[in-house]
């Protein structure tokens, strides 16, 4: 079977590309009730590149929230893209750094998503491949956004059409997608993955913020679905 590459990537990002068109005009016409320009949105949107992230930074902005409060904010939000990053490296292990560097520098939790499912049905990932499902996907989002801070001004409430729903939808969907694959090779740790994520959470959620126990409960389902794979 010949290597997919860069057009095949393109093409599995389109069902992803297509969610990302919904919530990057949710978050323009949000970021246009809080008179962000278009040119404003497109270099937030090609710069900082997250989606939850974006959405905090305008809520900071309306609240005057000084420079070190909207950095910080978005450090720890963006912060789970390491853990993305860093196991994406053990898929294109003998791919050049400028290659690693790339991928890590657009992957984002859908494209990630693509990335598990496309591993679990093929042993060898091409990184061409990667670099079409990260570029699909960055230029939905950042076109999609600045489309939706021009038409911000003739949609006052983006909730009434369920579009703030629409990344937690695409979450499900590719969590679905990537559950069932991976029981049906038959890598049962899955089980033992969630159940340490979820015991985590709430032992953690007891003593710390909603935020950073999701972090640290994720950092340890990782690390639980590390050991048990390598045995």
């Amino acid at each position: 079977m010949m290597e997919k590459g860069f057009k095949e990537g393109v093409k599995d990002a389109l069902p992803t590309a297509l969610g990302y068109i919904s919530i990057g005009l949710a978050f323009g016409i949000v970021a246009s009730a809080s008179d962000l320009s278009a040119i404003e949105v497109g270099l937030m949107s090609a710069l900082v590149y997250g989606g939850s992230a974006q959405f905090a930074m305008c809520a900071l902005l309306l609240a005057k929230a000084d420079l070190m409060t909207i950095t910080m904010t978005v450090f720890l939000v963006n912060l789970r893209n390491m853990l993305m990053s860093l196991h994406a490296t053990t898929i294109f292990k003998s791919a050049h750094l400028m290659n690693q560097l790339a991928i890590g520098t657009l992957i984002t939790d859908e494209s990630y998503g693509v990335l598990l499912g496309e591993a679990l049905h093929h042993k060898v990932v091409s990184p061409s491949w990667m670099h079409g499902n990260n570029v699909m996907s960055y230029l939905t989002w950042v076109i999609s956004t600045i489309i939706g801070n021009l038409l911000g001004s003739t949609i006052p409430n983006p909730e009434m059409f369920g579009l703030d729903f629409a990344l937690v939808a695409m979450f499900i969907g590719l969590f679905v997608f990537q559950l069932f694959g991976m029981l049906s090779d038959g890598k049962r740790l899955v089980v033992y993955v969630l159940a340490s994520v979820g015991l985590s959470y709430f032992l953690l959620a007891t003593f710390l913020s909603g935020a950073l126990s999701v972090l640290l409960a994720t950092v340890v389902g990782c690390s639980v679905g590390v050991v048990l794979d390598d045995k």
